[in-house]
């Protein structure tokens, strides 16, 4: 009776869900309001640029310094609806298609909609580690969306592990919470170090503008490399099964 109990993807962990966006005007909205916002952030930590030639792809360009990206995102993973004149309830009403069980978007835990925008430079550990959400309690029952909203392709997508939510826990070797560091940042939940299964080979699922990558909170996942020269955006929606 998991969130994805009834979907024919249930063996492989995830899917992209093909126009998640009613119409390429509501994508483009979105996406002008994660620029808003990424420009917000850049602006109250008083870096100079230009806002009116500043581009989402170009992003590293403008924040070049760890410390000032970490002061950044700092920002961008605690917006809410309200920043994006988003209806969340429409994204809502979506997923419960796709996963035809019901859902909500308030996470009582969080006391709020958790909508974050991932910001990735090129070649940088901007990065989490390999991880399954689901190890933290409040994310153990929620679908994990995530949107392409800048410079997202073959090399720059979300990595994941299909099938990995199949595996039994004593296949695993995992830290404790908060047990790894990315750019000296403690990370929440348990890195994965290695597996039963042998190295671990992730694929790129490549969802183009107005997809979204739909996957299991006990999906392996993460360690998100760039390789690209652009900046990589991605947005993530997390719904609770209600």
């Amino acid at each position: 009776n998991n969130v994805i109990s009834k979907t024919s993807w249930i063996d492989n962990g995830y899917t992209v869900v093909n126009d998640f966006f009613e119409s390429q005007n509501e994508f483009n909205h979105l996406k002008q309001s994660v620029k808003a916002n990424i420009i917000k952030a850049i602006r109250l930590n008083n870096i100079q640029f230009d806002e009116n030639e500043f581009e989402l792809l170009n992003y590293h360009k403008v924040v070049k310094e760890d410390i000032l990206h970490n002061n950044v995102i700092k920002i961008t993973r605690n917006l809410t609806e309200k920043d994006f004149g988003l209806d969340i309830n429409k994204f809502l009403h979506k997923a419960e298609d796709v996963l035809k069980c019901k859902l909500k978007s308030f996470v009582k835990e969080l006391n709020k909609v958790h909508i974050q925008v991932r910001i990735s430079r090129p070649n940088t550990l901007d990065i989490n580690p390999p991880h399954k959400d689901g190890y933290l309690n409040y994310w153990k029952d929620i679908i994990n969306i995530w949107i392409p909203i800048s410079g997202c392709d073959q090399n720059t997508s979300l990595p994941l592990l299909p099938k990995s939510h199949l595996w039994p826990e004593n296949e695993i070797y995992r830290t404790q919470n908060k047990g790894a560091k990315i750019n000296g940042l403690p990370y929440h939940v348990p890195c994965i170090l290695k597996t039963a299964h042998g190295k671990i080979k992730m694929i790129r699922p490549n969802p183009k503008e107005g997809d979204a990558i739909f996957f299991t909170p006990f999906l392996i996942h993460g360690a998100g490399v760039n390789l690209s020269k652009h900046t990589r955006i991605g947005m993530e929606l997390r719904f609770p099964k209600f």
